[in-house]
């Protein structure tokens, strides 16, 4: 099944290599299609990109002036191939454990009638980007988290959704989530790790104010979509925010 991975990358030079080389590891579970769409860097993450198309031509950069992350993950949607039968995300500072995507397309493949799949993810303070693992001295929880990367969506399910809505600084991941399991998509809940989540000084997320607006901002939007249209799902026993609390920040 072709899968295509979309991969938004700001001044990541330091860990946009090792994030390519978690999916490449993959390639024998899929035919993998990594989008890499550079908002406008101002480091050195297009040559790092370009560095690893010689050998793994199923990365395709694409480059576009800064405009944010959401426009870019729309960027990253009208490049999809036409072939393209799953979607999925991995942000460029993150990592795609081995075997992830062995396990969760698989059900795809067993499944024709499946829309979504949403695994879980790892917190973690500290990688090895040698081993793409998490280091052994690190500090870790895994959690059922809101996070693009812990989804697979079938094609159908991402036409069905739309675009990402560009008005959202932030939480434009938590909005599109939400807009997916309310119209009622099927899903099944996996206990694979989709993802370990590199927690450093310049994740976007430390910008708690920010962050704090725009997720009650999704989740008001939400809260409207519904009370609108009673055929929309409400979101419950998916997300396991409460245990959240026990991260502490290194």
């Amino acid at each position: 099944m072709k899968l295509s991975v979309i991969m938004p990358v700001y001044n990541r030079e330091r860990y946009v290599v090792p994030a390519l080389r978690s999916l490449l590891r993959q390639r024998d579970a899929a035919d993998l299609d990594i989008i890499v769409i550079d908002d406008g860097s101002t480091d050195s993450s297009a040559d790092a990109v370009r560095s690893m198309i010689g050998k793994s031509p199923c990365i395709r950069l694409f480059q576009q002036q800064n405009a944010g992350v959401t426009r870019a993950r729309n960027t990253g949607l009208r490049l999809l191939k036409p072939d393209t039968e799953l979607v999925s995300f991995l942000d460029s500072d993150d990592i795609s454990p081995a075997g992830r995507f062995e396990a969760d397309v698989e059900l795809f493949r067993k499944d024709p009638g499946l829309e979504l799949s949403y695994s879980r993810m790892m917190l973690v303070d500290k990688i090895d980007d040698e081993r793409l693992e998490p280091a052994a001295d690190s500090y870790r929880i895994t959690v059922r988290g809101i996070h693009l990367s812990s989804a697979i969506f079938s094609r159908r399910l991402v036409e069905r959704i739309g675009w990402f809505d560009e008005e959202f600084a932030q939480a434009e991941d938590t909005d599109y989530l939400l807009r997916g399991f309310e119209i009622g998509p099927r899903y099944v809940l996996p206990e694979t790790v989709a993802l370990y989540y590199r927690r450093h000084p310049g994740n976007m997320t430390r910008q708690e104010d920010v962050q704090s607006r725009e997720f009650l901002r999704a989740i008001y939007k939400s809260m409207k979509r519904r009370r609108a249209n009673p055929s929309l799902r409400p979101i419950e026993g998916i997300f396991e925010l409460d245990k959240l609390t026990d991260w502490r920040f290194m």
